[in-house]
């Protein structure tokens, strides 16, 4: 065999590939935390690449938006239907500080609530609290019949829907306007706003199954840590503790009631 013609003797086997690594060797795991005004605060886990290089992995997670269901967060299947959207904003060791992002209902609430022979109401508003944040809120409402009602509709006229409107986007205005974001929230999450809409609008027309359905963050102030960190300490006005209950007075045995 003439020299240099065998030329695959050097080389391995044909149409060997790299060896399988697998991808999660190179990740790590951020705790997610919650603002103080929600019952669970560790709520769950993200992922991320380790920091190689100049590829920080706590750079890549802040503006990472997480969806939750406020059902996890308050440890309450009632609130199944709301969905809060949380905003990674800063990175401590292996917790990652989340702030309000956003709100919504789930599509099987809102379904479940349209029906025939109704008129839906629908309302958005911009609001501006006094922290800086520039929050779009909508309203959700169907007409309801009367009492004694034997008629089968219960459509409500276009003037009766502008009215009712208008007073939607009024409580809403004076609901956003009235504080800052973190009290904004805390009323939304807490408080039934929609029976407040149902009771002002009754003069025009009976309303029912009244919701704020979303709230969209729009705009945002400049990143400040000590704001963010009053969203995660633990403070008498975030969470619900109750009212405090007075001990009750023993009296001492074969005193007739008295010391």
């Amino acid at each position: 065999m003439a020299v240099g013609k065998n030329k695959r003797l050097t080389k391995g086997k044909k149409g060997s590939r790299k060896k399988a690594v697998d991808p999660f060797l190179k990740k790590e795991w951020y705790k997610l935390q919650a603002p103080s005004m929600f019952a669970n605060k560790d709520f769950g886990k993200t992922i991320i690449t380790k920091t190689a290089g100049q590829k920080i992995a706590s750079e890549g997670l802040k503006g990472r938006i997480v969806e939750v269901s406020l059902a996890d967060l308050q440890n309450n299947e009632d609130f199944a239907y709301r969905k809060i959207k949380l905003c990674i904003e800063d990175v401590q060791g292996y917790n990652c500080l989340t702030n309000f992002h956003g709100m919504d209902m789930t599509r099987d609430k809102i379904c479940s609530l349209i029906q025939k022979r109704q008129t839906i109401i629908e309302a958005n508003v911009d609001v501006k609290t006094s922290d800086g944040y520039i929050a779009r809120l909508f309203c959700i409402a169907f007409t309801k019949k009367d009492k004694d009602q034997i008629k089968e509709t219960c459509y409500a006229k276009s003037a009766q829907v502008r009215g009712i409107r208008a007073k939607m986007v009024e409580y809403m205005s004076e609901l956003g306007g009235k504080g800052d974001l973190k009290t904004l929230v805390h009323t939304l999450v807490t408080a039934d706003c929609g029976k407040d809409i149902e009771k002002s609008a009754r003069s025009i027309f009976p309303i029912k199954e009244c919701y704020i359905r979303k709230v969209k963050i729009l705009k945002k102030p400049k990143f400040d840590v000590t704001a963010l960190m009053e969203w995660h300490n633990e403070d008498s006005t975030s969470a619900d503790t109750g009212k405090k209950v007075a001990p009750e007075e023993e009296a001492v045995a074969g005193s007739g009631g008295r010391y």
